[in-house]
């Protein structure tokens, strides 16, 4: 390529996915918190998956680094997932919960992960829908609604707070019938023959409220995935509004692709 030394082109990561010059800004200075940050990466990788890190203090004194450079690099590391707090201490985190962008459970996702599910209730009541959430679900304003929240959980840790609404009139019996810790959607199927066959799903990212952050036992800094969806039946008469968040360090998303053609 004219113009352009060999020097200049930066070799290619082994992970496709991973940037191309990563942590190395345009004029070639990485910044200090970020060399450290590569040297406990590469701790990590030796302490392996719920290996404790040594204190602060070691580890700016390991690095020739300040304590609040060592503490920005793990701040870091802490956001994307690859370490995670036990008590007072830090330690090697596991890989992230893969979940599909689909129709599934979430019961049905965490099982697919080798994982057990489960949740914890915080409140099952009856509200009078407003405007928005009643154009949403097909009822009138001020319809009454159930609204069910509840934290979900992958083997008894912590991982997202679910926020359910479904109108009242569709499952009146729904606070007798319906046991918390388990699927909604299978209590749809099995007890009142109703099936979700679509919907709208929008994904975005959030930092979580205090409150929320407290449910789900995360730092109110942590940024969180925030899922919509509005699931129907199959005749397109809509089931329910679920407002979902999940630990941004804990999960990722996958979708499957399929080509549109023009007509």
């Amino acid at each position: 390529m004219a113009g352009v030394s060999r020097r200049e082109i930066p070799q290619l990561p082994e992970d496709s996915s991973a940037p191309i010059r990563d942590g190395v800004p345009e004029h070639g200075r990485v910044p200090k918190y970020y060399a450290v940050k590569a040297r406990v990466a590469a701790l990590l990788e030796e302490l392996g998956e719920g290996g404790a890190l040594p204190a602060e203090r070691e580890l700016a004194e390991r690095f020739g680094a300040a304590r609040e450079t060592v503490r920005q690099a793990l701040r870091e590391l802490l956001l994307e997932g690859r370490v995670r707090r036990r008590g007072r201490s830090t330690v090697v985190a596991g890989p992230k919960l893969t979940q599909p962008l689909s129709l599934d459970s979430y019961t049905e996702g965490i099982r697919r992960r080798g994982l057990r599910p489960g949740r914890t209730l915080i409140s099952l009541d009856r509200h009078p829908a407003p405007a928005k959430l009643a154009g949403e679900l097909g009822v009138a304003s001020g319809d009454p609604v159930w609204h069910l929240e509840r934290v979900l959980l992958a083997d008894d840790e912590r991982v997202g707070l679910e926020s359910t609404f479904t109108p009242v009139a569709l499952l009146p019996d729904l606070a007798d019938e319906f046991d918390p810790a388990t699927s909604f959607y299978r209590y749809l199927r099995e007890h009142k023959d109703l099936v979700c066959a679509g919907g709208e799903e929008r994904l975005e990212t959030v930092l979580a409220t205090p409150r929320e952050a407290l449910l789900i036992g995360t730092p109110p800094a942590l940024p969180m995935l925030l899922i919509h969806r509005l699931t129907r039946d199959p005749a397109g008469r809509p089931l329910e509004r679920v407002r979902t968040l999940y630990r941004g360090d804990r999960f990722s998303f996958t979708a499957t692709l399929k080509a549109v053609t023009d007509r």
